[in-house]
């Protein structure tokens, strides 16, 4: 199968050798990046994905706003982060149902995963405190130019607009995900197209006449909203062809072609068990036939009763590797070395990815899905970009399409937002 080669990442014309106070000053010179995440691997590797498009990679601080866990914890997660960790000091103060300490406003954590089972080159991650961020905006503001912050998801929302509001002069502040009102309180956001199916025929027709006022979004997109097919994330061309060297010895001596199936978990926007575990399996026997190997990984959060079952019914097939959850993850290796992938519905990132690489996918359970995942998956068939896995596929005939390139012009959009601004990018 030719080898499809993926776009570079858009990178700013730049003179060469000219000082930049003789471009505009360090003022407007973006050198360095804030990301805030949420804690959730499909949030923060949007976030990670454009900081690596815009040459951020290895230079930016990442932060991430932590909830309470435990006990009743597990309960309040619908609250506003901010009200949420004070009704746990409280609680904790009355009913001392908590034995743990307080964190600090600037704690050491966990690494952060990252889908490839690395930590995203961090030894550390920090605790969000604004006015620390806000604080090292404005006092190196004269020394290192303005701040760069990508936020993302739901708990970073207020967090992301305090800084803007309270460094607006010295800060661009991107929002990931649509933030459900108030577009002004950051200078970029960037969300799929499918977060507006509220406001088509077909989308209001599934809402009742008295909730549609308080369905996100309630207006159109607005000058500065940035539209994608589907989540942001840190493949690009490069990343795969370091993923292909790093992964040559184990994959490169399978027999091809090589199919690789990522099973996710049902939502409640794409709900499914053991049927579709069982439905899954059956095609896969059916395609055996046209496939050199097949590799299945599961995600964390897969139902143990379907990867069981499709265990007992695929494990020992001698076709078929299971990926027993042990590092190292292959996802990497998965997307630079198979001619063809299947996947289930119910993840945006992780179809969006596969999407990204040009090479064959076939979805299993779209059908299934609802509302806005529905008009995600409708838009990618409309576009070729993606087909059903029905079982009587022939693996070994190839197809191609423009692959998905969200995060590039995403990146592209950032870079021309900034210019508007009166500043650049120089990472």
């Amino acid at each position: 199968m030719r080898p499809i080669r993926l776009p570079e990442p858009p990178s700013p014309t730049l003179s060469k050798g000219v000082p930049d106070i003789f471009e505009g000053g360090v003022y407007g010179v973006v050198r360095r990046a804030v990301v805030i995440g949420n804690g959730l691997p499909d949030s923060e590797n949007q976030c990670l994905g454009l900081a690596r498009a815009l040459g951020f990679a290895h230079k930016h601080v990442l932060y991430r706003v932590t909830r309470p866990k435990g006990g009743i914890n597990e309960w309040l997660h619908w609250l506003p982060v901010s009200i949420h960790k004070k009704l746990d000091y409280v609680l904790r103060k009355i009913l001392s149902y908590s034995k743990l300490p307080l964190k600090s406003q600037v704690e050491r954590l966990m690494p952060l995963p990252s889908e490839n089972g690395g930590t995203a080159g961090l030894s550390s991650v920090l605790e969000v405190d604004v006015k620390q961020i806000v604080t090292m905006a404005r006092e190196t503001y004269e020394k290192d130019g303005p701040l760069l912050v990508i936020a993302s998801g739901r708990d970073t929302i207020s967090i992301a607009s305090s800084i803007k509001r309270l460094a607006s002069e010295n800060v661009f502040v991107i929002q990931i995900k649509h933030p459900r009102s108030h577009f002004n309180r950051f200078d970029l956001v960037i969300t799929p197209h499918h977060d507006y199916y509220a406001l088509t025929p077909q989308g209001q027709e599934q809402v009742p006449r008295f909730l549609r006022r308080w369905i996100t979004p309630c207006e159109p997109p607005d000058k500065n909203v940035v539209l994608t097919v589907g989540a942001l994330h840190q493949v690009d061309f490069a990343t795969l062809r370091s993923a292909a060297s790093v992964w040559h010895d184990e994959f490169a001596p399978l027999p091809k072609p090589l199919l690789v199936v990522n099973i996710g978990s049902p939502s409640s926007y794409c709900r499914y068990g053991v049927d579709l575990a069982k439905h899954l399996t059956a095609n896969l026997l059916n395609v055996l036939v046209s496939c050199g190997t097949v590799r299945i990984c599961f995600s964390n959060t897969t139902p143990e009763k379907v990867s069981n079952m499709i265990v007992k019914e695929l494990g020992g097939n001698p076709k078929v590797y299971i990926w027993d959850g042990q590092e190292p993850n292959p996802h990497m290796g998965h997307l630079a070395w198979a001619d063809a992938f299947v996947v289930t519905a119910d993840s945006v990132s992780m179809i969006s990815e596969v999407c990204s690489t040009g090479k064959p996918v076939y979805v299993m359970g779209a059908e299934r899905c609802t509302w806005k995942l529905s008009d995600f998956h409708k838009s990618l068939r409309e576009r070729g970009v993606v087909r059903p896995f029905t079982g009587s596929e022939d693996i070994s005939e190839s197809w191609s399409y423009p692959p998905l390139t969200d995060t590039a012009e995403a990146a592209s959009k950032v870079h021309q937002a900034i210019t508007e601004r009166g500043w650049r990018l120089r990472p």
